[in-house]
């Protein structure tokens, strides 16, 4: 089921051109609004450390999530029993149901009944790419939009108002990733102030009120100074890890990824180089998205960068880094390579490394846009064994599309948002969960 109401796409985003390119016959032969929003890059969001999941979650989705009708999914968050789902669409259905509910880029469901909730329907007037849930049934959103706010707001699931006591506009630029800890929230973006505060791509605020946190300033940059952007992040209690287009953070060179040291508001002792050599052209900064496992002992980082050459480089692999290693050339304790599809999202929990994009091999070192010796299918999701980096044996395969943009680990599940409509080899459109067997 299609919506029929023209898919509005808003604002300018970086072009994925691997995905133009091999879409280019798909897009000839069905050359739809739909199709055509779905050629930009949305950031892969925020995440929290991974939830204990003690198994594999299963391969059959549940029946009873609801249908995004066009578009694409960009960012979940579960606040309460509730799920709020954000991206760039405009209308919405129950599962099972026949009525189109109009939803102008944000909306939000019962996890247990998967009912749509009828009075959480805001207008919002572009893009959602981030959501961090808040105190007292709110939840924080961050995106493109103008109204309501400016690329940040708190908004009340009753009624889908905002908070007025919640006051940080982002100017300059756009938040496409939150992280919220306690009575801190974490920003990202490529904006260059959030209120009166002058903040490049990176800010810390307060939770209720919104104020930027004057003790934290770390600041990335590139050579260029321009174009800088916090892509994605993931926090524990003493480390935030970011990625982005940056090859510096306060001066240290910390080439698309670096840790915070929460404690000392202080860059940490940790770099890496694997990320520094260039891909292709079209993909200058090609991580996209990380996650900590539940632990916080580890990280596992994802990229998008394009097919070969790339002897040597992590181009469109997910990698697993230790978090308290210490250096300036850190290397990654495993790396599996897709052999040329991109990755953008990750979720890691106790039993399960999971990533999505629009893969259609894991263990394919020697691949390049073909199945290398060893290489296992995969399409368009996978799951990986945290401590080997192998392949599972986990397939339950969706429509490959442009690929995976949110991941949510529940207790109950995971949570996958896309911009296709096959997950599992069912009908679930753009939104579907994975349950725990």
């Amino acid at each position: 089921m299609l919506s029929s109401r023209p898919h509005r796409m808003r604002g300018t985003y970086p072009v994925d051109y691997e995905a133009c390119a091999r879409t280019s016959g798909m897009l000839a032969r069905h050359s739809t609004p739909l199709l055509v929003a779905a050629l930009a890059i949305l950031p892969a969001g925020t995440a929290q450390a991974g939830v204990r999941q003690p198994v594999v979650v299963s391969q059959k989705p549940v029946a009873n999530t609801p249908h995004v009708l066009d578009g694409i999914v960009n960012a979940i968050a579960l606040v309460g029993g509730t799920v709020v789902v954000g991206g760039n669409f405009s209308a919405v259905s129950d599962a099972g149901g026949d009525e189109q509910l109009p939803r102008e880029n944000l909306f939000a469901y019962d996890l247990r009944t998967g009912k749509v909730l009828p009075d959480f329907a805001p207008s919002m007037s572009g893009t959602v790419y981030a959501l961090a849930a808040g105190a007292d049934g709110t939840v924080y959103v961050g995106g493109s939009f103008d109204f309501p706010g400016r690329a940040l707001v708190r908004m009340s699931l009753a009624d889908g108002s905002t908070v007025s006591s919640f006051n940080a506009p982002a100017y300059g630029g756009d938040v496409s990733a939150l992280v919220r800890q306690g009575d801190k929230i974490y920003v990202g973006g490529d904006f260059i102030q959030i209120g009166s505060t002058p903040r490049t791509a990176l800010a810390r605020i307060d939770a209720a009120t919104g104020a930027v946190d004057p003790a934290f300033t770390i600041t990335p940059g590139n050579p260029r100074g321009i174009g800088i952007k916090v892509y994605a992040m993931a926090a524990i209690p003493d480390r935030l890890a970011i990625d982005g287009s940056f090859t510096t953070v306060d001066g240290l060179r910390r080439p698309q990824v670096a840790l915070i040291d929460l404690a000392r508001n202080r860059v940490a002792d940790w770099r890496t180089e694997v990320y520094a050599p260039s891909c292709k052209a079209v993909f200058p900064w090609y991580v996209r998205g990380l996650d900590f496992s539940p632990d916080g002992k580890y990280f596992v980082v994802v990229t998008t960068g394009g097919p070969a050459p790339r002897t040597g480089k992590l181009c469109d692999s997910a990698a697993r880094f230790e978090t308290y290693s210490r250096g300036e050339d850190i290397q990654p304790t495993w790396v599996n390579l897709t052999g040329g599809d991109s990755l953008y999202s990750v979720a890691v929990t106790s039993a399960a490394v999971y990533v999505g994009g629009h893969l259609r091999w894991l263990d394919n070192p020697k691949g390049s846009d073909t199945a290398g010796p060893g290489a296992v299918p995969r399409q368009g999701i996978g799951a990986i064994h945290p401590t080997t980096g192998k392949a599972l044996s986990w397939n339950p395969t969706r429509t490959r599309g442009i690929g995976v943009k949110a991941f949510l680990t529940t207790k109950s599940g995971l949570l996958v948002g896309s911009d296709t409509t096959q997950l599992g080899h069912e009908y679930h459109a753009r939104i579907g969960m994975f349950p725990l067997p």
